[in-house]
């Protein structure tokens, strides 16, 4: 690229972090190279200087100074222009295991079931991943599906994907909103009293390197509201609670859960050894998911609901304390 480009973020690509989007339309550009045009101002977000791990919103501008064809180092004029490089076409084996997640499908949505372990979008040392396997669900349609949200690695459950440009920005512009909404089950380590209600902490990211890792912070951090309810308790070991976030900061249910003494199980992340209690039929892995989604469909505006059924692993631990997963037949009218 030999000339400055200025470039919007998608809806798909919201809440992405700087230094990744740069890395997915320029995987040529080094690392250190992009320290320094971040340093130097080169690089701006609607106009401002910005840090590497700054999230991205839907609609932003970013400003792409000229960038070497072959070093990814900034230059003026020399080389020719250089684009990113096209993504490599999935596998028939990665086509067929993406394809048998689908739970829903028509004319503008696609929603799968994401199976916990499997990342949404690439990272450094993550080559397997949903956002490179959207080309097996084009399906017959013009466009390969854009993501329009996210689901951390580990947590399973309904991901939706808008099948167009002008559908993804619509839901997009509804996940900004108050038009979505999500529930999410787990499997809590104590018991939350009162049995239903509502958490309002702030969560910030820590600072250093503690890697992604968010915490309580009532200085700076951003407002962060989950409601819960919890559906069936096993003694005083643990809970199975139904989670509305109302606001979708980074890692807040588990840090919300985490932070009022009852942490997910299998979250050794948040909750560290209390995450986890002894039981031959219970997984260490985390035990949350994205159960349902209900928002208007975006084009035709009628009702959408999108459930997705419970890991094998979370299976195992409903069938250990016998918990009965039809409990909850529509998880919207117990929150409502």
């Amino acid at each position: 690229m030999s000339r400055v480009e200025t470039r919007t973020v998608t809806p798909g690509e919201a809440d992405m972090r700087l230094d990744r989007w740069f890395r997915m339309h320029f995987p040529d550009l080094g690392h250190g190279h992009l320290q320094k045009l971040l340093r130097t101002g080169q690089v701006r977000v609607d106009g401002r200087r910005a840090k590497a791990g700054a999230r991205l919103t839907a609609g932003a501008e970013i400003r792409v100074p000229p960038l070497s064809a072959h070093t990814g180092e900034s230059k003026d004029e020399r080389g020719p222009p250089a684009g990113p490089k096209p993504k490599a076409p999935p596998s028939e084996a990665d086509i067929a295991f993406i394809r048998s997640r689908v739970l829903y499908r028509d004319d503008d949505v696609i929603a799968i079931d994401k199976p916990p372990g499997l990342a949404v979008q690439g990272g450094t040392g993550t080559h397997r991943h949903v956002d490179a396997m959207l080309e097996g669900l084009r399906f017959d349609a013009p466009e390969t599906p854009r993501l329009v949200h996210r689901l951390d690695r580990d947590t399973s459950g309904v991901l939706l994907l808008g099948r167009s440009r002008a559908a993804a920005a619509a839901l997009g512009k509804a996940f900004k909103g108050k038009d979505v909404r999500k529930i999410y089950w787990a499997i809590v380590v104590g018991v939350p009293e009162p049995r239903q209600g509502r958490i309002e902490l702030p969560i910030a990211k820590l600072p250093g390197k503690a890697g992604e890792k968010m915490a309580v912070d009532h200085e700076a951090g951003q407002r962060a509201v989950t409601f819960y309810r919890v559906l069936e308790v096993a003694g005083r070991r643990l809970a199975w609670v139904a989670l509305w976030p109302q606001t979708g900061r980074t890692h807040q249910l588990r840090v919300h859960c985490a932070a009022l003494g009852w942490p997910i199980l299998g979250d050794g992340k948040y909750g560290g050894q209390g995450a986890f209690i002894a039981g031959d039929g219970l997984s260490r892995k985390l035990h949350l998911h994205a159960r349902a989604v209900a928002l208007p469909h975006p084009v035709t505006g009628a009702p959408l609901i999108v459930r997705a059924p419970l890991p094998d692993h979370m299976k195992k631990t409903w069938a250990f304390f016998g918990f009965d997963s039809e409990n909850m037949e529509d998880p919207f009218a117990e929150l409502s």
